[in-house]
């Protein structure tokens, strides 16, 4: 049964990590070829397989995170994180800087895919934390909650993009029902399953992060520190570049060279790279720092998260062997012939393809192609079933998703440790997504 062998994977790869002690990445590689081998696969398939999950994961991450890693570098040598993490505590006040967090990070994760959001995001969020003194993960939780409700239910996200398309519903009203939906979700999976996180599992919330990751820290004196604006434009400049392309490319139909140029402008990969170029002016170059040190700052970020990478492209392999060896097909036989909801039938469905498959993305584009021929005998909005996909999708992250591994090694945790907070996190989201889901459509 394929389900079985993949759980017996799974078992393997929790043992090697946590009672082997054994890398990481060597861990996900060799479970990778004894799913692969237990679930049939041709033995002439199985190298091409995660040889093309590591390059399919890193081609989409290496940019992207890179870039990402390099331009948060920047901003934090330079002192803009510390201006950044000032103006807000003396803004919102230590009562609320957690409700700060959460806002800019649902903001921001309209925008940026959910790696990219994180490497944003986490220099900021650990140096308010530090200033406050409140534990890393206190804030840590509620950005990484608001990010991942945008990253399952809102367009211009790839999944609720493109399941808006084979659902046949409409994407702006997917937007509109989404922010109804995720903003609750938000809360409950943020701020509120914080307050209860801290009380079951204290241990995580006493971890400091993981500093090779992150980057030394520096001293700064605020007076010396670029200011609040440059610091927030320049941190945002993916997000500017991105969401101004996105709304250009909702609004204008048709083609035409100047939406084409635009569009380029915003895939991330260029986004990314045009940001970073302007970091090096805003952050070093305008204020007068050596290129040399500049350069410096480039290269310790990237030493900085190349075992990440590894890793995430290990978790690549895991995903692409599942999918080649056809786990997917199996759970799709399952549901041939039910007569339950649409919107139970999509959660279900994404749920059991995000425990196996591990993406979010493909959990929901699999799902689509399963679930809509139910459309057709079905009274149930699509935007709606939209959404119960996406919710479907992003429920209890764990070993062979990026996210679990970004989470683990940015905030300093265990496995343990994050199975209890991050992956009891995305679980605590996908149900009271689909709870908002199901009282949504008793009105609509």
């Amino acid at each position: 049964m394929p389900i079985f062998i993949v759980a017996i994977g799974i078992l393997i790869l929790l043992f090697l990590i946590m009672k082997i002690k054994l890398n990481t990445f060597v861990s996900l590689v060799i479970v990778s070829f004894l799913v692969a081998i237990g679930l049939g696969m041709d033995l002439n398939k199985i190298v091409p397989s995660i040889e093309a999950g590591i390059g399919g994961q890193l081609g989409h991450l290496a940019l992207v995170f890179g870039f990402g890693a390099m331009l948060g570098r920047l901003v934090s040598d330079a002192g803009g994180g510390y201006r950044i993490a000032i103006t807000l505590i003396n803004k919102f006040g230590r009562k609320n800087i957690q409700m700060a967090v959460v806002i800019a990070s649902f903001i921001i994760g309209i925008a940026l895919f959910f790696e990219v959001g994180l490497v944003v995001l986490i220099p900021i969020v650990y140096a308010i934390s530090k200033e406050l003194k409140v534990p890393f993960l206190y804030l840590g939780i509620p950005m990484a909650a608001a990010l991942n409700v945008t990253h399952g239910f809102l367009p211009p996200h790839p999944a609720p993009t493109a399941i808006s398309t084979a659902y046949g519903a409409n994407i702006g009203q997917v937007l509109l029902l989404g922010i109804i939906i995720a903003i609750p979700t938000t809360i409950v999976a943020g701020p509120l399953f914080n307050k209860v996180a801290m009380k079951f599992f204290p241990n995580a919330y006493k971890k400091s992060g993981n500093l090779s990751a992150l980057g030394s820290q520096k001293e700064f004196e605020l007076s010396k520190t670029p200011g609040f604006t440059i610091s927030v434009l320049t941190s945002l400049f993916p997000v500017i570049f991105m969401g101004l392309a996105t709304i250009f490319s909702l609004l204008i139909s048709g083609k035409s060279e100047a939406k084409e140029i635009i569009e380029f402008i915003g895939m991330p990969g260029t986004a990314m790279l045009i940001s970073l170029l302007l970091a090096i002016y805003t952050m070093g170059y305008a204020r007068k720092i050596p290129m040399k040190d500049i350069g410096n700052s480039l290269s310790q970020s990237i030493t900085q998260i190349a075992m990440m990478l590894l890793i995430i492209g290990g978790g690549g392999a895991f995903k692409q062997v599942l999918i080649d060896s056809g786990v997917g097909n199996y759970v799709a036989s399952l549901f041939s012939d039910t007569n339950m909801s649409p919107l139970l039938v999509a959660w279900i469905i994404a749920a059991i393809l995000r425990l196996c498959l591990g993406s979010a993305t493909v959990a929901a584009l699999t799902t689509a192609g399963l679930v809509a021929p139910l459309m057709t005998v079905s009274t149930v909005n699509p935007a709606l079933i939209v959404l119960a996909t996406g919710a479907g999708s992003v429920i209890f992250c764990h070993v062979n998703d990026a996210g679990f591994w970004m989470i683990k090694e940015f905030f300093g945790l265990s496995m343990k440790e994050t199975f209890q907070t991050w992956s009891l996190l995305t679980t605590v989201l996908s149900v009271t997504g689909l709870v908002c889901v199901l009282l949504l459509g008793l009105f609509i």
